[in-house]
């Protein structure tokens, strides 16, 4: 029996008062599941943003899409988590990851680190705020017990095996890092590519008691009759591919409602992904999928 459907949107653009409520109000009547922020800067503060959404809604989840373990300290993040946890009624879901924009570090003044550092700052993060968050000594003290559902997202080997130690779900970016890029340029990887990495997860995540559940962050959603005329102006971003190969990517739906439905359902059989997310400027056009996927 697969999973149900998840449907969560990354709300990247900051607002004013008024209009953040507002949006996340839409998100709320379009049928999301969960509200998500990112935590880059030049973007919303993660935290303060989250408990703005949860007062403006009453259903979604409310989640870090995904915290960059290289911005926060362990003990100042696990008071953070336990304050917005308890502020919106224990329905935060916790993101987290290595960072991957090295001008951000540069800005802030803070390292960047190996790749190998990155992940190793990032389990640190991960097992000091599982010690903490646990302690019944620890105040404030989370809403949500025994933890605070954990989201770790990223592709490479050892990301993968702390994925399948901890997180209860799995992200999937469907894209790599462009090496020597200081803006964290990403590229997608293809289709075959992805069943290696999600083979991967799965071979380490096999002892698992609980499997995760896994999500997929879409990064293209057109809803057209003609697919290929949607996709020509993409093309110049990734010229290593073919049109067709651009249409196969797992991270791009293009095409009729049907169509994108139909995908979506081929994405759950195939790999297992029935989290998805969508960035903000999609919000509106995946609506409709969402309606037409509702309980299937």
């Amino acid at each position: 029996m697969p999973r149900p459907f998840r449907f969560g949107v990354n709300l990247t653009v900051p607002a004013p008062a008024r209009e953040w409520r507002a949006k996340c109000r839409r998100a709320e009547e379009l049928g999301y599941d969960v509200i998500l922020v990112p935590d880059h800067l030049g973007m919303v503060a993660p935290f303060p943003a989250l408990v703005a959404a949860a007062e403006a809604t009453e259903r979604p989840r409310l989640g870090t899409f995904v915290l960059n373990a290289g911005f926060w300290n362990p003990a100042l993040l696990a008071r953070e988590v336990a304050t917005t946890d308890a502020l919106t009624g224990g329905r935060l879901e916790l993101g987290l990851g290595t960072g991957y924009v090295p001008a951000e570090h540069e800005t802030a003044g803070l390292p960047f680190g190996s790749p190998r550092e990155r992940v190793d700052r990032l389990r640190h993060t991960v097992e000091e705020l599982d010690r903490l968050l646990a302690s019944e000594e620890h105040l404030p003290r989370p809403a949500q017990r025994p933890r605070v559902p954990l989201l770790i997202g990223g592709n490479g080997d050892r990301m993968l095996r702390l994925t399948a130690e901890h997180a209860d779900i799995a992200a999937f970016t469907g894209a790599r890092s462009v090496p020597g890029s200081a803006s964290g340029q990403l590229a997608p990887i293809t289709a075959e590519e992805l069943d290696e990495r999600v083979a991967r997860y799965r071979r380490l995540a096999a002892g698992r008691a609980e499997p995760a559940e896994l999500n997929l962050l879409l990064q293209i959603v057109v809803v057209t009759e003609d697919r290929e005329a949607a996709v020509r102006p993409f093309l110049e971003l990734v010229p290593h591919l073919t049109l067709e190969q651009v249409l196969d990517l797992p991270i791009v739906l293009v095409g009729t409602r049907e169509q994108i439905t139909a995908q979506l359902l081929e994405l759950r059989e195939r790999y297992g992904f029935s989290y998805l997310t969508v960035l903000e400027p999609c919000m509106e056009v995946f609506a409709p999928v969402i309606e037409a996927l509702r309980g299937a």
